[in-house]
């Protein structure tokens, strides 16, 4: 008894099923039916139909192009897309599209849209010419300024500019700087008063150690004084920086390593004539840049092409090529100026006659206009 129960009760659902796909198949619309597609367009509205027949002919519109694969315009999407969503039944009225075509036409017009919708809009109108050109000759002018003190200066002059507007034309006149003062900072400002001096290690012919003593002046880049020895004892290195300051002529400060032959003599000479000792860093040369880019420049153009006979030929080579370093050779950290002297030329350049003065024996070579 129970199992004919259970074989009834399937009988039915198949039933019901079958019967409910029948009826749902009759009333849609198909374009392989001929018979039911109008019974069942009778239960439709009559806009449906409307947009229905206008879907139908934009497609055969396509279709009848002399074409052999009919191009789809913008337009015929956008109609399609359209028609489309007037249409109950979509799917069944494509023909030659797939309903994920449509699909994706439809979300790539919805993208065009939100991308016009969201688009750049006209902001605040743009600064004048001549207010751009002030503020960059202020930040120009004015290292220490920052955005807020230019705009004060600018309200003063009766101009309103936002605080951002006047960063972002600060930063194309110069660049970010660090918030703390840097090495290269502190020796522009005050190379004025800054020395820099250390010992040069030479070979003599003879196998035999000399030592060349040297302080250079950090804003000219001149050589004050220079000394040569065989042994660079702390009274001899004192004797030289008491022989650079005669008179009381002597920088603020004096920037040395920490080799052991500046003592206590040599302390003693820079406190007497009011200097105050630097001392680099351990291990740090870069600390000493000047007096490490002078000893590049004396090796590569003079000691590095002459034989060293002795302590007296060094002397004499290096007070040749010091005379030539601080008054005929131009040099880079100071733009191309000379350290005693200008690079300047008189308005007949081209035209008066040039001699050139050997240095060094033809080492090198000093050109000057003739008088």
């Amino acid at each position: 008894m129970l199992i004919l129960f259970h074989w009834l009760t399937q009988l039915v659902v198949r039933l019901v099923t079958f019967l409910e796909h029948t009826l749902l198949h009759i009333t849609q619309p198909s374009r392989h039916s001929i018979v039911f597609s109008p019974a069942a367009d009778l239960t439709r509205s009559k806009g449906e139909l409307v947009a229905e027949n206008a879907l139908l002919r934009q497609q055969l519109i396509i279709l009848h192009r002399q074409v052999k694969k009919p191009a789809v315009s913008q337009a015929d999407r956008l109609w399609l897309v359209l028609l489309a969503s007037r249409v109950k039944n979509w799917k069944e009225a494509l023909l030659i599209f797939k309903p994920d075509t449509l699909l994706r036409w439809h979300r790539q017009g919805f993208r065009l849209f939100w991308k016009f919708k969201s688009r750049h809009r006209r902001g605040r109108p743009k600064l004048a010419t001549e207010t751009v050109a002030l503020i960059k000759q202020m930040a120009r002018e004015n290292r220490l300024w920052g955005a807020e003190r230019i705009r004060g200066e600018l309200l003063k002059l009766g101009v309103t500019v936002a605080k951002h507007t006047i960063q972002t034309y600060i930063t194309r006149v110069r660049p970010a700087q660090p918030t703390s003062q840097t090495w290269a900072t502190f020796l522009k400002n005050h190379a004025k008063d800054i020395w820099a001096c250390d010992l040069l290690p030479v070979i003599d012919l003879g196998f035999r150690p000399l030592d060349l003593f040297f302080i250079v002046d950090l804003a000219s880049r001149r050589i004050v004084p220079f000394g040569v020895t065989r042994s660079p004892t702390d009274d001899w290195v004192a004797q030289q920086l008491r022989e650079a300051t005669p008179f009381g002529q002597a920088p603020g400060f004096l920037i040395r390593d920490r080799d052991s032959k500046y003592g206590d003599a040599f302390t003693r000479v820079a406190a007497g004539t009011s200097i105050r000792i630097l001392k680099t860093p351990y291990r740090a040369p870069k600390a000493n840049a000047i007096c490490e880019r002078f000893w590049g420049s004396v090796r590569r153009e003079c000691l590095d092409h002459i034989l060293v006979l002795g302590e007296q030929h060094l002397y004499r080579v290096i007070r040749e090529y010091v005379a030539y370093f601080n008054r005929a050779r131009p040099h880079q950290g100071i733009e191309r100026q000379i350290p005693e002297g200008s690079t300047s030329t008189p308005e007949t350049q081209g035209k008066a006659k040039i001699i050139a003065f050997p240095v060094l024996n033809g080492l090198h070579h000093d050109y000057q206009l003739a008088a």
